[in-house]
């Protein structure tokens, strides 16, 4: 190698930065070609999720087959896919129905003078049946004991549903003219202790406590204008639900393939059950505290 001569200047390198510069764009490369192989391997897991996603908002779905089944929205075009009742599973329903409407007969006949003045409606309907009794003719005003033509009354009406299996809501309802007394501070303690009131009489007449249950609705559910007399009057009741359904709940839409044909998506064991329809009415928490006088 030949010696540098003195005084010759030595000559700067300006490319060094490249050395550099080469080694990021190697690791930059080597780091994306790691991430894609990772991407790579879990795509498949991805595109099911994707596809699974995509398929619930569309009601679209794949049986075991890998046929396409389609949820149709339109119930006429949907072809029934329930096996028709068996003979005795409808001679039963006909034979519960038939019960329900001698029960509510029995109920119109034992409170017949009442019915016929006005002070009592039974109706009848899908979930059972509707004693509505004007409070006026089991209470005083502002009190929660029954009287001595009271209990006669509901007595009557214990023994007709004392041999049934049926479940009972007694529920308390008043009008909105305010109460504040020591026993009851507000509307609400006057409805739940009137309807408790019938529960114990109609445990006393041989109905069991388990199909029992006592609601206070105080003003929260009128059935007519508390504007004027009549309407607050009609509002002082209290309200015997006699849940005796005959009417099942109608079973939710199963999917269907374009042919037409019903399948399910779901093996047999797994397949979700019927929902059941909620009674005519259930007893709620009170949201806020009222103060009415029957």
């Amino acid at each position: 190698m030949a010696r540098r001569r003195k005084g010759e200047e030595e000559h700067e390198n300006h490319e060094r930065w490249l050395v550099s510069y080469a080694d990021f764009i190697t690791l930059l490369f080597a780091f994306f070609v790691v991430m894609y192989s990772l991407s790579s391997l879990n795509e498949g897991k991805y595109r099911i999720m994707s596809d699974s996603v995509v398929n619930a908002f569309r009601n679209i779905a794949t049986n075991s087959d890998g046929q396409r089944i389609v949820s149709s929205p339109i119930p006429s075009i949907r072809p029934s896919t329930q096996s028709p009742p068996s003979e005795a599973a409808e001679e039963a329903r006909k034979s519960r129905a038939e019960r329900v409407k001698n029960m509510a007969e029995e109920i119109r006949k034992v409170l017949a003078p009442l019915v016929a003045d006005g002070q009592v409606r039974v109706t009848e309907g899908a979930f059972g049946i509707t004693v509505e009794i004007n409070a006026s003719v089991l209470f005083a005003p502002g009190e929660a004991n029954l009287g001595p033509d009271a209990k006669r009354a509901l007595r009557a009406v214990a023994d007709v549903v004392a041999g049934a299996e049926f479940p009972i809501t007694v529920e308390g309802h008043t009008d909105i003219t305010p109460i504040a007394t020591a026993m009851f501070p507000s509307n609400w303690e006057l409805s739940a202790v009137r309807a408790s009131s019938v529960v114990r009489l109609f445990v006393e007449g041989g109905v069991r406590p388990s199909r029992l249950t006592a609601a206070g609705y105080g003003d929260q559910r009128p059935v007519a204008d508390n504007a004027n007399a009549d309407g607050r009057a009609r509002n002082r009741r209290v309200t015997i639900l006699i849940e005796s359904r005959v009417v099942e709940a109608e079973p939710p839409p199963r999917p269907v393939r374009a042919s037409g044909v019903t399948d399910s998506i779901l093996p047999a064991d797994a397949a979700p059950p019927v929902p059941v329809a909620p009674p005519a009415s259930q007893p709620s928490a009170p949201q806020a505290p009222a103060t009415a006088r029957p």
